[in-house]
């Protein structure tokens, strides 16, 4: 796994982010290698798990190419080219369910790191 990732997976596990997922869609998708899904029970929670993965990826040297819906909250979708984030409210995860529709891709493990 990318560096990148596991600082994903560990911003999001510090603020708590509900039901993480990790899909490897190389060869599956034209646009990106992986796919990172994250939860929060409320706007504030989704928006705070977004800023944290875009400080900590920024202190690595690793800006986000495009962010969009983060004002709304309801899904979140951070663009760095070889990995996407999405952080859905509970809702919107259930409606949109990019796990079923990306099933043909590979899970990853989402663990944080051990200190």
């Amino acid at each position: 796994m990318i560096k990148e990732l596991q600082t994903v997976i560990e911003a999001a596990h510090a603020k708590k982010a509900i039901e993480p997922a990790a899909l490897e869609v190389k060869g599956v998708c034209s646009f990106t290698d992986y796919f990172l899904l994250f939860s929060g029970a409320n706007s504030k929670h989704v928006q705070a798990i977004s800023d944290e993965i875009e400080l900590r990826l920024k202190r690595q040297g690793t800006p986000a190419h495009h962010i969009e819906g983060y004002s709304q909250a309801e899904w979140v979708l951070m663009d760095y080219f070889d990995f996407v984030v999405h952080i859905f409210s509970e809702k919107a995860r259930l409606y949109y369910d990019l796990e079923r529709l990306w099933r043909a891709a590979r899970r990853l493990p989402v663990e944080p790191e051990a200190p």
